[in-house]
């Protein structure tokens, strides 16, 4: 199976979210100062978004300064993203910035910290993702 980074600010929402997970995560820091992870593998990126009203912003600061970094950016497989559907167009609009910026799927989006659905959903679709991603045709 390929890996798992998230990022999540201090409400530490999507950090619940991946604790309940059950996988091993790598987590992008949030200040500056700490130890950036800079995975050399095939991973899924787990990010909140942070638009204002019109979108701007959504990807947070930090998400962007760790996909600046093409040799860490190349093994991205995929996205999901986090969101509060108070904000109605902009929900996890920040998947479909980093979807579309980097040429991958979204592969789900959730609210907040996630309901026990969101959990099942994100388990059972990474194992089908990570077959189909590891799979080989003979």
């Amino acid at each position: 199976m390929g890996g798992l980074v998230y990022f999540s600010s201090r409400s530490g929402n999507t950090h619940r979210f991946v604790a309940r997970l059950g996988v091993p995560a790598q987590r992008i820091p949030i200040t500056p100062g700490e130890h950036m992870p800079a995975p050399r593998a095939p991973f899924v990126l787990i990010t909140p978004t942070f638009a204002d009203g019109q979108g701007r912003g959504a990807v947070p600061k930090q998400v962007i300064r760790f996909l600046n970094d093409p040799g860490t950016r190349q093994h991205l497989r995929g996205v999901i993203a986090a969101g509060n559907r108070n904000f109605g167009a902009t929900f996890a609009l920040a998947g479909d910035v980093v979807a579309r910026k980097c040429g991958v799927p979204v592969l789900y989006r959730f609210e907040l910290a996630g309901t026990d659905t969101d959990i099942t959903r994100v388990t059972e679709g990474l194992d089908r993702f990570w077959k189909t991603q590891f799979s080989t045709a003979i």
